[in-house]
């Protein structure tokens, strides 16, 4: 895309408004609304590829039959609301940040109406959320849970933890665990490799306790001077601790498989956080998620999520499913260069999960445009720095930075930025200074982190005392 002429951007200090005070300029600025809305533009060119179309149901015998994936359980006390279809009023569309959620999003075409009990739709180049129904109400992941046991044992394959080719045995618990399997031989070894496949294209459940107790159970030596934990048990507190470590933080896991459980719970928003870091993490590997099929033991199993057999751009994630829990998905798009996942939950039937994940990644690829609006390290505009050896430092984005907007909404978007003032030395390169916020009038759509490109270091004793003086007058006078 051909660059835009130099324009100047809104710029304020944080926290004041544009009647507070007047919106300085600067020239140095290298794109701004007008690339935002050439970047639209250039990105809606790219019509979204339809889904195609679900069989009929005279055809259904083409696609996989959906093998149910955990033994139905109990429904505990504490478990989520029941999985009757929200009310549309609940469903709510929003082009907004991670870093928060603005209500004053524009509105593209209408979101679809999904019959789940909880759902999230994210683009994960902008890391924007663009629709969410109870997007942090506990619910259960059922077999989602493997996702973060596959990031485990992804992880532990990385460090040399495990190793591919390496053979492990199934426990008794594992070889009488209840639900989906993979069917194990308590007499026969299998390869890890061979495991990842049966926990995450089968679902096997007695494949996810295999793996979580091999590295659950490494480190456990006579040496310690504690009693060893358990190897499922340390594994499960291997998983809250990297649920914590990812943002998790409305999630407990209570087992490596998603049985149900009273103490097992999470939310689409934290499962939304572990779907893009399997996908960002383990590129590697990822490309098992979209597996269609895998054979062990002489059997053979489809995998469950039925949009790997009817939309091309989907290649992963995981299907789960108990009778407490509903029908759940995680399903992730890569089309015309945008990845778009969604996390769906609590639908009625593996058809329903499968339509409405569909219905969403379609709208999301539809309704939005996510044009690139810098480069990682560019110069975006200078900062005046106090008490410094240098007067200014060059602010930018640590990353390739995206934004993700209502198809051909550019020309209504404007990009302000504001910063933090005073900026005082020192200054460590990769510091926050402000937030590049992307605004619809009074609305903010988006926010964006903006950081320092260069370091600072403090000035000599007459410079900062000079500063100290400049600073004191400012305040006094304005």
């Amino acid at each position: 895309m051909t660059r835009p002429p130099d324009k100047p951007i809104g710029i304020r200090p944080a926290g004041q408004s544009d009647k507070d005070i007047p919106i300085y300029r600067f020239e140095v600025m290298k794109k701004t609304l007008l690339s935002l809305i050439l970047a639209a533009l250039t990105a809606g060119n790219a019509a979204a590829a339809p889904q195609q179309a679900a069989p009929a149901k005279n055809q259904a015998a083409s696609a996989p039959a959906a093998a149910k994936e955990a033994k139905p359980a109990d429904r505990p006390a504490s478990a989520p609301a029941s999985k009757t279809a929200p009310e549309p009023a609940n469903q709510t569309a929003s082009a907004a940040g991670a870093e928060a959620r603005p209500s004053g999003a524009l509105s593209p075409a209408a979101v679809p109406q999904i019959a789940a009990t909880a759902f999230i739709v994210k683009d994960l180049q902008s890391n924007q959320v663009l629709a969410a129904n109870n997007p942090d109400n506990l619910i259960e992941p059922a077999s989602l849970t493997k996702m973060m046991t596959a990031y485990l044992t992804f992880k532990a394959l990385e460090d040399g933890t495990l190793k591919a080719d390496e053979m492990l045995t199934v426990s008794d618990a594992g070889w009488h665990t209840e639900g989906s399997r993979m069917f194990l031989n308590p007499h026969v070894p299998v390869s890890v490799s061979d495991l990842l496949k049966g926990m995450i294209v089968q679902s096997g459940n007695d494949a996810a306790i295999t793996l979580a107790e091999a590295i659950g159970g490494i480190g456990n030596d006579s040496e310690q001077t504690e009693t060893p934990k358990p190897p499922l048990e340390n594994f499960v507190a291997m998983m809250n601790m990297e649920a914590k470590r990812l943002g998790m933080n409305h999630t407990r896991f209570n087992n490596p498989t998603g049985l149900a459980s009273e103490r097992h719970l999470s939310t689409v928003s934290d499962l939304a956080l572990l779907a893009a870091a399997l996908i960002r993490d383990y590129p590697k590997y990822y490309p098992i998620f979209s597996l269609k099929s895998f054979r062990y033991n002489g059997i053979e199993q489809p995998n469950r999520n039925l949009l790997l057999f009817r939309d091309s751009s989907v290649d992963g994630l995981k299907t789960g499913h108990t009778e407490s829990a509903g029908y759940n998905l995680a399903a992730s798009s890569n089309r015309n260069g945008r990845r778009i996942i969604t996390i769906v939950v609590g639908a009625e039937s593996t058809e329903a999960r499968a339509s409405e994940s569909g219905k969403l990644l379609n709208w999301a690829l539809q309704a939005f445009d996510t044009p690139k609006l810098y480069d990682a390290g560019e110069v975006i505009s200078q900062v005046k720095v106090y008490k410094g050896s240098a007067n200014a430092v060059k602010i930018g984005f640590a990353d390739d930075t995206y934004i993700t907007i209502p198809h051909g909404s550019g020309h209504r978007i404007r990009p302000v930025l504001e910063t933090e003032q005073p900026v005082l030395a020192p200054i460590e390169k990769g510091s926050i200074l402000g937030k590049l916020k992307i605004m619809n009038g009074k609305d903010v759509l988006a926010e964006k982190n903006v950081v320092a490109l260069t370091s600072v270091e403090e000035d000599n004793w007459f410079g900062r005392t000079w500063d100290s003086i400049v600073l004191w007058f400012k305040s006094v006078f304005g």
